[in-house]
């Protein structure tokens, strides 16, 4: 089982934690995690795109000239989509880009995610998280404390709201629960904050 430090507000270490080898400590599945990635970024897609076809395209009703005898090439339609202001050839249209993950693929490409923060040394266990109000100061005071420089992100168990509310407004720093945690955002951010009862519930969850 990997062992990971566990460390408190004050960026103090204040003991161990062992993580599930089940949940932190499989073989990564590249293949898994592209596919999460992709179907993720897909299902996000508005797919709201459109473009008129020749036949939406006002105008064009008249045939420009004469079918022969002029010595220029044939035309039915201004609107032609070789004609600039024509319609568009296999216009894109409005249409739902999700698709849904097999649930194996999709629980085995969270495992590599958290493997991989482990493995990469990107993972920082909290004792506990508690913000009694919500101040973007104290926030951005336990991430130097943490040293944290880069884009991090913080997930605990349940809705704090004022973690939630400390934390929107410092650049890349990012707060979710486990019940919404997602491998694009692992893969994303530089460094994984999880306080310990959040590790317990992937645990739960993932095992």
């Amino acid at each position: 089982m990997p062992k990971v430090t566990i460390y408190n507000i004050s960026g103090d270490q204040v003991g161990e934690i062992e993580l599930s080898d089940n949940v932190f400590g499989i073989e990564v599945n590249e293949y898994a995690l592209h596919e999460a990635v992709k179907n993720q970024l897909a299902n996000k897609r508005q797919g709201t795109q459109s473009t008129k076809t020749r036949a939406e395209v006002r105008g064009g009703g008249k045939k420009p000239w004469r079918q022969k005898g002029t010595g220029r090439a044939r035309v039915g339609s201004i609107r032609s989509p070789i004609w600039i202001g024509g319609g568009v050839t296999f216009a894109p249209k409005p249409r739902d880009y999700s698709y849904k993950l097999p649930k194996r693929v999709r629980k085995l490409a969270m495992k590599s995610a958290l493997t991989s923060k482990v493995n990469n040394d990107e993972i920082i266990v909290l004792d506990k998280l508690n913000i009694w109000a919500p101040k973007t100061k104290e926030m951005a005071n336990i991430l130097k404390n943490l040293g944290i420089d880069k884009k991090a992100l913080i997930v605990i168990n349940g809705k704090d709201e004022a973690v939630i509310k400390s934390a929107r407004n410092i650049p890349g720093i990012k707060t979710t629960s486990v019940n919404t945690l997602n491998v694009y955002d692992i893969l994303k951010y530089d460094k994984f904050i999880i306080t310990k009862d959040a590790v317990q519930k992937v645990e739960e969850v993932y095992a």
